[in-house]
């Protein structure tokens, strides 16, 4: 990770990371036509050779995103894979000096094929749509409450807590129990006692089959393929089997 701010690199520090985020955000903000509230910018993540960038979606609030391609020295292209709205999947291929707009929360993306090169440099750039997390989380709170949103929204706004940083939801699907990162979240979000359901994205016919599958779940599994053993082979609309979900899931094997 090369950091944007260093002030040890030439033309380096706070400047120039908030440059990187206004040139950004003009371009994101026409695009989704909703005011934008500035939350991440990494710095150049450098790629090194037989690199994978496991498909995932980004935690909230990293909604309204970008991916610049900085630098690259590659022998092949090395494409950004992003499972759509509709279920299929789209490789984009950058070049430097390119620009991806994608929304990061809802939308699956990745490089899953090893890079074949020296390098391959991007920033990363992330906002959310003002408000976006408060209104979130004042719905769900107003559904277990009974209580107004808007009524609670129009609160925090008024005391400049209406961004992510308002964010004391349970503890995020991205994080694992137990680890050093839970504690650091927890610092941050001392409301935040409630867990959260993991998403899933299996798609098309037989889902109880692939959550079964993602979740480990072998007892439903065996009973499922009890019924039809020929599910085992069964592909979703991106092409993926029951095997797929339980790797992705972090399984080792299947019933």
């Amino acid at each position: 990770m090369v950091s944007v701010e260093d002030t040890k690199l030439r033309g380096g520090g706070f400047q120039l990371k908030q440059k990187i985020w206004n040139a950004a955000q003009t371009s994101i903000q026409e695009w989704t036509g909703e005011e934008l509230t500035q939350c991440s910018l990494y710095g150049i993540r450098v790629y090194k050779e037989g690199a994978i960038l496991a498909t995932h979606v980004d935690r909230l609030p990293l909604v309204s995103s970008a991916i610049i391609n900085v630098a690259q020295d590659v022998d092949e292209p090395w494409p950004i894979e992003v499972y759509g709205h509709d279920g299929k999947a789209y490789n984009i291929t950058m070049e430097p000096g390119d620009m991806v707009l994608y929304e990061s929360h809802s939308v699956l993306h990745g490089r899953p094929f090893p890079l074949k090169g020296r390098f391959f440099a991007n920033v990363f750039i992330h906002f959310e749509p003002t408000g976006h997390s408060l209104r979130h989380n004042a719905k769900q709170h107003a559904l277990e409450s009974g209580g107004d949103v808007n009524a609670r929204y129009k609160k925090a706004a008024d005391k400049g807590t209406s961004g992510h940083e308002a964010d004391h939801d349970g503890l995020p699907s991205y994080l694992i129990p137990g680890t050093p990162e839970e504690k650091n979240w927890r610092r941050q979000h001392p409301n935040g006692d409630k867990k959260k359901k993991p998403r899933s994205f299996a798609t098309g016919s037989h889902v109880e089959l692939f959550d079964a599958a993602k979740d480990g779940d072998v007892e439903t599994l065996e009973q499922l393929l009890k019924k039809d053993a020929k599910l085992v082979a069964k592909k979703d609309e991106n092409g993926w089997t029951p095997v797929h979900e339980v790797a992705r899931g972090g399984g080792t094997s299947t019933p």
